[in-house]
């Protein structure tokens, strides 16, 4: 009898799965609702994916949902980013793309009935002030001297801070609850406050704003969301979220679950802490290659697969935890390795001449675009007498077991050209070396000897000195040193890794890539990743998708080909 795969599942699919067994719900309905006053980051990528994979595996909805009702910081431009990021991601809200300030006029007639129920009242005292009169973790809080006006009162007073008759911060809109609750978000929260601001998407149609802790109940009740899952920092928040629910007019009534936030080391997750690090032109904007910002990680090379391996294999759990940075390049490292052509590319150059190879001569030679995809075909680069190297594939005294090129030391690969064997080198007057000398064996194409021999060194990169392109190349490391930068002890820019980018010029690679960075040049950009490539020895790099053009290549390292997370 064959036997059924057991698939485990996480809390979040155990709950639904008993909602739907109890027909708490018929359907499946999640959603991302992010604050358009920002970049998303990777963060942000376990709970899109988290929220639209659920909605896939039930064959339910996925809504797209801009929390828009503090216009404070949002702008059209991070609304921009924010859809091409989702969509990069493979996630699809088809038809059911939302805004909260479209709700507006059903949450203020919702805050009128919390009104007329005598739910709510109009508070004169200012935010120190309502701070104070909530208590302390061991005393209730006290009654706002307002808190028992009228209701005919609270009406016309509320209407009035619609109407702009009162200035900002003077009054707010409150929610009449417990002021003796344990939970502190329960002592008569505000749910309205007054704010000349104009908004991306509503104008000047509004003077009124309402809280966070107001709205999104009421958003997810009227989209008709079963589950509106969100991060632990909001488990405080969940009586209030129900308090809502079950006190205004909705249709819907879902059920929040709260997961943990992704940590991960060497980065800060803050938004406001990224916010800073792109103001004060510490990084070069939100898409720096360094940032966790997604189109940050896009630049820098990151697939969207990679990523999504990336959050599938951490999970979901209930508890925080830190994920290791060398992980995620783990994933990417994993993609690349299946899908990146291989190049070949020289970043510290040092020209190589092969003294017996006759002048004016030039060939082609063919080398494999993917070994571990042998459909993915092969292409042919040009070989002369001269050559660009690494410089450090040579060493005039070498040391012990050194396997490359060396005076009098052991045979080396050309990769798909020929052996060669190293015979001088010609140094500057500072002592620097500016040329390497060596010989070929004419009987060894492609780098095998026709007598079959044994060729005890390394197999060498190269590229042709009379076709090379130059290119420049930035190498990325961690952002910050501290491996904890995030610390509440901590001052997150003194963690800084003063060594988190390296440019190098003068980097020669295959003329090939100029043909591919004009072709790119001609395609829509944004929201996309830039080619990829495995630069034979040294890591993954793909196109800057912000500064190549056919004129000036600038690849950025997205990976290195070490591993060194341990599995």
């Amino acid at each position: 009898m064959e036997e059924k795969e057991v698939v485990s599942k996480n809390f979040i699919e155990l709950a639904i799965d008993k909602d739907l067994a109890e027909g708490v719900y018929d359907h499946v309905c999640t959603r991302f609702p992010p604050e358009p006053n920002g970049y998303l980051h990777i963060g942000h990528a376990k709970s899109i994916l988290l929220n639209y994979g659920l909605s896939q595996e039930y064959n339910g909805e996925f809504h797209m949902r801009f929390d828009d009702t503090n216009p404070t910081k949002e702008k059209t431009e991070f609304v921009d980013s924010i859809k091409a990021d989702i969509q990069w991601l493979g996630a699809d809200w088809k038809d059911h793309l939302y805004y909260a300030s479209d709700y507006f006029p059903q949450m203020y007639e919702a805050a009128v009935k919390l009104i007329k129920k005598g739910k709510a009242f109009v508070c004169d005292l200012s935010a120190e002030e309502i701070r104070e009169y909530r208590g302390t973790l061991t005393e209730p809080g006290k009654e706002s001297p307002y808190r028992n006006r009228s209701v005919e009162e609270n009406l016309d007073l509320f209407e009035r801070m619609k109407n702009g008759e009162f200035p900002e911060g003077s009054r707010t809109l409150r929610a009449k609850i417990d002021l003796a609750s344990g939970n502190f978000n329960m002592r008569d929260p505000v749910i309205y406050r007054i704010r000349y601001m104009h908004h991306h998407r509503q104008g000047d149609k509004w003077c009124i704003y309402p809280m966070y802790d107001f709205a999104h109940p009421i958003q997810d009740a009227m989209e008709h969301i079963t589950h509106s899952l969100c991060s632990l920092e909001f488990e405080a928040h969940r009586p209030l979220y129900d308090w809502v629910v079950n006190n205004v007019s909705v249709p819907n009534k879902p059920r929040q679950i709260e997961f943990a936030r992704l940590g991960i080391d060497h980065t800060v997750m803050s938004k406001r802490k990224l916010r800073k690090l792109v103001e004060e032109g510490i990084v070069s904007g939100w898409d720096d290659p360094r940032m966790p910002t997604l189109c940050g990680l896009r630049r820098r090379g990151f697939t969207p697969a990679s990523i999504r391996n990336f959050c599938d294999r951490i999970g979901v759990a209930k508890s925080a935890s830190v994920v290791e940075y060398s992980f995620l390049e783990h994933c990417l490292r994993e993609d690349l390795n299946d899908t990146a052509e291989r190049t070949m590319a020289v970043l510290r150059p040092v020209k190589l001449v092969i003294t017996n190879y006759p002048e004016g001569k030039s060939e082609t030679v063919t080398v494999e675009n993917n070994p571990t995809d042998p459909a993915s075909g092969t292409h042919e680069i040009t070989f002369s007498r001269e050559c660009w190297i690494e410089a450090d594939d040579f060493m005039e005294v070498p040391v012990p077991k050194y396997k490359r090129l060396t005076p009098n030391g052991p045979e080396c690969r050309l990769k798909g050209a020929y052996l060669i064997t190293c015979t001088g080198c010609k140094k500057d007057e500072n002592g620097n070396v500016v040329e390497v000398y060596a010989e070929y064996d004419p009987n060894s194409p492609g780098g095998d000897p026709a007598d079959g021999r044994k060729v005890k060194g390394a197999t060498i990169h190269w590229v042709d000195a009379a076709t090379a392109l130059d290119a420049e190349v930035r190498v990325y490391s961690e952002l910050f040193s501290d491996p904890a930068p995030d610390g509440a002890d901590k001052d997150f820019l003194a963690c800084m890794n003063p060594e988190s980018l390296e440019v190098l010029t003068g980097c020669k690679v295959e003329p090939r890539m100029r043909d591919i960075a004009a072709a790119y040049d001609k395609t829509e950009k944004k929201g996309k990743t830039a080619p990829s490539f495995q630069f034979m020895r040294l890591g993954y790099f793909c196109l800057d998708n912000k500064d190549c053009s056919e004129e000036h290549l600038v690849f950025n390292r997205s990976v290195t080909l070490k591993d060194s997370f341990k599995k």
